[in-house]
This record gives structure tokens, C-alpha cells and sequence, in this order.
């Protein structure tokens, strides 16, 4: 699952310069998501961390996330 995490997010930032998904219980649905990329800059978390969401829509809608923890910066 974290390679298909990981695809979606790198569709979404494909100029990443940091980007990584964990599973962070081993039990495929709690993840912790890194990204840094130039496209957040300027803008307020809220704004990045829907960025992550929209990615993620799929997995987050079907239930395959059950937990998400996201960590973001702009990199200009």
C-alpha cells in the first residue's frame, strides 16, 4: 500500500524534492506522509495538507487510509 501511496503522491508533486509514506503500524491503513515540493510554497498548511488530501482522495474515500498523518513545507 505504501508504493501506491507513494505513486499517487508523486503524480500530484512531481517535482518533490522530499516525499515519503509510512506505515506506521504495519497493519496497512496508519501512515504518516512526508512532501516537500516548490508547488506549496506560499501557501498556509491548511492549504498544503488539502493538496495531500486531494492526492489521497481514492485511498481516503474507500477506507484503504484509516489514519493519515501529513507533514508538508514549500521548497522554493
Amino acid at each position: 500500500m505504501t508504493v501506491r501511496l507513494e505513486e499517487l503522491l508523486r503524480q500530484a508533486f512531481p517535482d518533490a524534492t522530499e516525499l515519503a509514506v509510512e506505515d506506521r503500524t504495519g497493519g496497512g491503513d496508519h501512515f504518516q506522509v512526508i512532501v516537500a515540493s516548490p508547488r506549496l510554497s506560499g501557501l498556509s498548511l491548511v492549504e498544503q495538507h488539502r493538496l495531500v488530501y486531494d492526492a489521497l482522495a481514492e485511498p481516503l474515500a474507500d477506507g484503504t487510509i484509516h489514519e493519515l498523518r501529513i507533514k508538508t513545507r514549500g521548497d522554493d
